[in-house]
């Protein structure tokens, strides 16, 4: 188990891990980008911008320096923004060295490339072997988690020694970690969550109800199932931690970002006036173009997706939307493309 972690980027995620597992008995640096920021940490021992009601443990080493960060501890996590992933990993490719291990828990598709967090990392630190990469996915809000309520989240990475390995550097008494192999899968139920919790938060803001949340839940899940198992993912991770259980707590939950975007998207805002007045990012919006175009990629219907994509980049309202989804042709409830059918 890694005694010591270094967490880049100090948004409401990042600074909750830290305050937890500092008070665990962890050795933890927290890097920020913006040396104000840093200073007002180390001075206040609080984030007020992401996460003002926790208070940050003074074992905290609180930084800007790159260099010193990544030189504190062998694991290192990455929790910034998944369209930032990449600008940050390559700044940390120089400082690489033998054994260090590099776990992302941002999540998200990159637009551009329609690359995975952990593919983002294989591509931009080549002197780390895919074999020291994984991620840390799951349902997780970060106020509870600062608040050591009892949460559980899922460790993955190419074989079980390092999900084990990361299982155990994360876990705590209050953070409960279980291993899992199939990175893909996970990366794919945690990112295509946000998407689907958008949709949850417009059927909220419109008023739906809940017959079409649960609608949305279910037939959401079945749309993140088959985009899985296109790209080579099992099956059975979407019943886990990453696929039913981040779904569910991002739908249903009043701290979620993504599920409150979208209710103020039903109620009739744009997309530029939330994002504004935001200053936390969801992952979702930009996520929408990248599962959508991952769908169109390997031939796979994701209906949901594209209502999403629909409303949000091209000006359609939910009503039109929810319509054309009441009205497509009927289907069994387990169907699966030919292409995935065994």
């Amino acid at each position: 188990m890694a005694d010591s972690i270094t967490l880049f980027g100090a948004g409401s995620w990042g600074t909750a891990l830290a305050v937890h597992l500092a008070e665990e008995g962890r050795d933890v640096t927290l890097w920020a980008r913006r040396e104000e920021v840093v200073e007002h940490m180390q001075r206040t021992r609080h984030n007020p911008t992401y996460l003002p009601d926790a208070e940050i443990p003074s074992s905290v080493d609180v930084t800007s320096d790159l260099e010193a960060a990544a030189s504190a501890a062998s694991l290192w996590a990455i929790v910034v923004p998944s369209q930032n992933l990449r600008s940050v990993v390559t700044r940390l490719a120089p400082h690489t060295r033998m054994g260090v291990t590099v776990v992302s828990l941002a999540k998200g598709i990159e637009n551009d490339t329609l690359l995975t967090m952990s593919q983002v990392l294989a591509e931009e630190l080549p002197d780390v072997s895919d074999q020291q990469i994984g991620v840390l996915y799951g349902p997780s809000h970060a106020e509870e988690v600062a608040q050591g309520r009892p949460t559980t989240v899922v460790a993955a990475a190419p074989t079980e020694p390092r999900s084990e390995w990361i299982q155990h550097a994360f876990m705590t008494e209050r953070l409960r970690v279980y291993a899992n192999t199939d990175v893909i899968g996970v990366e794919i139920g945690g990112s295509a969550k946000n998407v689907l919790a958008i949709a949850a938060g417009i059927s909220d803001g419109v008023g739906y109800g809940d017959n079409a949340k649960a609608a949305l839940v279910t037939r959401g899940l079945a749309e993140m199932r088959r985009l899985g198992l296109a790209m080579g993912a099992e099956l059975r991770t979407f019943a886990g931690l990453a696929g039913i259980g981040d779904l569910l707590v991002t739908c249903m939950s009043t701290h979620s970002r993504n599920r409150y975007f979208g209710e103020q998207i039903g109620q009739g805002r744009t997309l530029e006036e939330i994002e504004d007045e935001m200053d936390m990012v969801a992952e979702g919006v930009r996520t929408t173009r990248s599962i959508r175009a991952l769908a169109r990629r390997h031939g796979i219907e994701m209906p949901i997706t594209e209502a999403v994509h629909a409303v949000l980049f091209d000006d359609q309202r939910p009503d039109d939307v929810v319509d054309d989804l009441m009205t497509r042709s009927a289907k069994r409830e387990h169907w699966l493309p030919q292409s995935l059918q065994n």
